[in-house]
């Protein structure tokens, strides 16, 4: 049973039993029967308690835990102490006014509490990421501090999470802000997870245990929101949808969803986009130590691969295979998939260009 479902038995209920005792107190001015509207009153207490009690109570709290949920730390934390003082102040304050008499002795003091606590409540959440700063100048907390780098928000689909090297990459310090993540792609996360084939199940697993090294982790916080939009099926959409509600960046290694993401002028952190620029960079004529270990698709070619998993396909290397020799690069081919170098053993590179040479003047 839903929350609203619960909510409107409760309050058909609550106003049932109100109805009734209001319609026996009306009996003599309406002159009907005690039973008669007792009955009458009770029916319309019923009826307006079924459609008003989920607008009383479920829904406003759905609203605020959302406003809540939008809120970085430091906009709760400088709030707070924005109340604290204006509150502060009215208590200094509610002494000499209580001497006023009656009735301004009476009521001035609680209203200039609530009024001061509202308007520096106010200030301090204005202001909040300046005050903060200041704040965490004087404070020799890291996390504090980290967290202080950076207010935005960042959105992680479901791909990062498998993926897992958002992990390292926020441990290392390049991440950083509040990492949001939506109901519905954990959601989406669990029925991977609960998936009857094995291989799906092993990687929604460790999605799961991706997002509860994220949570455990002191250099970022990690929030995770109700927000939905029940009328867009797809969970890609959704997460758009999301990221330009909460004016937010999107972390993925979903080449559709990074598509779609940029084309609605949503940022996107690409993962993969990070590892390839992060990957060792070499230009034409520079020489290093490969190990070849299996053929390439086509003939006489040999494929090896560097330390942080770029491929290198050496022309000629068939006949090294199992070995480690020095080869020279002769080109880079750079994809959104990942970059390939190609080289040739050393001592080939002039071959090698000749026979690229000849290609040409054929051509």
């Amino acid at each position: 049973m839903s929350v609203d479902f619960i909510s409107r038995m409760f309050g058909m209920s609550v106003f049932a039993v109100l109805g009734a005792r209001f319609g026996l107190d009306l009996a003599p001015i309406t002159n009907l029967p005690a039973q008669t509207a007792t009955l009458i009153f009770g029916l319309l207490g019923a009826l307006i308690g079924l459609i008003l009690t989920p607008w009383l109570t479920v829904r406003p709290v759905r609203s605020l835990s959302r406003a809540m949920s939008n809120l970085t730390v430091e906009v709760w934390l400088v709030t707070l102490l924005g109340v604290f003082i204006g509150l502060v102040i009215g208590l200094l304050l509610a002494y000499p006014l209580s001497l006023l008499g009656n009735p301004l002795g009476t009521i001035l003091p609680a209203a200039i509490s609530i009024v001061s606590g509202y308007l520096l409540g106010s200030a301090f959440a204005q202001r909040s990421r300046e005050l903060w700063d200041a704040l965490v100048i004087r404070s020799g907390s890291a996390r504090v501090r980290l967290m202080s780098q950076s207010t935005r928000q960042v959105l992680v689909d479901t791909s990062a999470l498998i993926d897992g090297r958002i992990v390292g990459i926020t441990e290392s310090g390049f991440l950083n802000g509040t990492i949001v993540v939506p109901r519905f792609v954990l959601a989406e996360l669990h029925h991977v997870a609960d998936s009857s084939d094995m291989l799906r199940r092993n990687r929604g697993r460790r999605g799961l245990n991706k997002l509860n090294d994220l949570q455990r982790s002191d250099l970022i916080v990690v929030k995770i929101v109700e927000d939905d939009f029940e009328d867009i099926p797809q969970v890609d959409n959704k997460l758009v949808a999301l990221a330009q509600k909460l004016e937010a960046a999107i972390v993925t290694n979903d080449y559709n969803l990074n598509k779609v993401a940029s084309a609605q002028g949503v940022q996107v952190l690409n993962v993969n986009a990070l590892a390839n620029e992060v990957k060792s960079v070499y230009i034409p004529g520079e020489a290093f130590l490969l190990h070849i270990i299996q053929e390439g698709n086509q003939s006489n070619q040999g494929v090896g691969y560097l330390e942080d998993g770029t491929m290198v396909v050496v022309e000629h290397g068939r006949q090294f295979m199992d070995r480690t020799i020095k080869v020279i690069v002769t080109r880079l081919i750079n994809r959104d998939t990942g970059r390939i170098i190609f080289a040739v053993p050393e001592g080939m590179e002039r071959r090698n260009y000749a026979e690229l040479g000849d290609t040409s003047d054929d051509a």
